[in-house]
Order: structure tokens, then C-alpha cells, then sequence
């Protein structure tokens, strides 16, 4: 069962990754925000690309939702908590932090 406070050690333990506030949430980013959560919500927002998206709640549909707007079209998908083991956690964190550290900022 993971938690909040295994996100954030997960995250966090990650290379380069930063925690800062984003709007009413705690996002986590490298170059680019990769993965946001809402205090006491149970669940974590984490950027796929739109087939990882789809493989992942194909997959594990317990776990994953995409967000029901613009953003989850792009691949920004709902992880609930409770039902993550630690090891679903860490994998799909180092997914989306993948993509982030690729990423060069726009300017």
C-alpha cells in the first residue's frame, strides 16, 4: 500500500528532482513538472505519453485513470494510492521523471 509520504521519498530520491508548490498541489519536477499531488486526495497526477497512458490503465485500471480533461489527453493520468504497491510507485515516478529530464524548457 503506498502513501503520500512514499511519493515524496520516491520522488524526491530521484536525480535532480525538486519539490515546489504548484497551484493548490506539490509538484514534482526536474526540468519540467513530472508529477503532482493534493494534500490528503490519495492520489498523485503523473505525466505519460498518451500511449503509456493507455497501456498503463489497459494494464492496471485500479491504478491508473486518465484526468478527465485537456491535460489527460496529453498523458497526465490519475495514480490512486492505496492499491500502488511501492514497486508500482517507483515505476511509474521513474517513467514520467524519464520524461522530464529529457525535456528542454521552452523560452
Amino acid at each position: 500500500m503506498a502513501s503520500a509520504e512514499d511519493l515524496r521519498r520516491i520522488a524526491l530520491g530521484l536525480p535532480g528532482t525538486i519539490e515546489a508548490p504548484h497551484v493548490d498541489r506539490a509538484a514534482f519536477k526536474v526540468k519540467r513538472i513530472y508529477a503532482t499531488m493534493l494534500p490528503g486526495a490519495g492520489s498523485a497526477n503523473l505525466k505519460f505519453t498518451p500511449d503509456e497512458q493507455s497501456f498503463k490503465v489497459m494494464l492496471a485500471p485500479e491504478l491508473f485513470r486518465p484526468l478527465d480533461n485537456a491535460w489527460g489527453k496529453q498523458g497526465w493520468t490519475e495514480l490512486t494510492l492505496a492499491p500502488a504497491s511501492e514497486d508500482d510507485l517507483r515505476a511509474a515516478l521513474e517513467m514520467a521523471w524519464a520524461h522530464a529530464v529529457a525535456k528542454t524548457p521552452k523560452r
